[in-house]
């Protein structure tokens, strides 16, 4: 099996999402399926199908998020200072420098279901990740971009 990596702040949240959907959502979803069959015929009632629908939904983003945690592989980049030493690797939080238009932005490397660009999380499977991975400060970094190759000089590497 495959281990999936994920920082510990990531695997929190499906941890507090999991026991969400557990003690609330499927709950709501079985006390809306006995309400919907209180009211008799099956085949014609439409909440009984949405709360139905709505149970495949809720049973199988909680398989799903069992399947992620207990095959999750938790790295705390706080950890990583030493044998990392420097480097570029996942968990690790980096300030880049865009060569061409001089702005610079800080993004953590994280796994898949972490990423989100609004709070400078990229997924390890991006392709900016990727060409950072394994890099040190004042190392450039060339990305495939949509408009054509970026360069990114590496400014800092931290392990927060």
């Amino acid at each position: 099996m495959i281990k999936v990596p994920l920082t510990v702040v990531g695997a929190e949240k499906l941890k507090a999402e999991l026991a969400h959907l557990k003690s609330v959502e499927r709950p709501t979803v079985i006390a809306a399926i006995a309400e919907a069959r209180s009211h008799g015929d099956l085949s014609e009632n439409a909440e009984y199908d949405a709360a139905k629908e709505k149970q495949g939904f809720v049973e199988g983003r909680i398989a799903e998020l069992e399947g992620k945690l207990s095959n999750g592989q938790i790295i705390d980049p706080k950890d990583l200072a030493e044998t990392a030493e420097g480097r570029v690797v996942f968990g690790a939080t980096i300030l880049l420098q865009d060569l061409e238009t001089e702005a610079e932005v800080k993004y953590q490397i994280v796994g898949d279901d972490e990423a989100d660009i609004k709070e400078g999380k990229i997924s390890v499977s991006s392709p900016i990740a990727r060409a950072l991975i394994g890099k040190y400060a004042e190392d450039v970094a060339e990305v495939m971009a949509p408009g054509g190759i970026r360069e990114y000089e590496i400014l800092e590497v931290q392990y927060i």
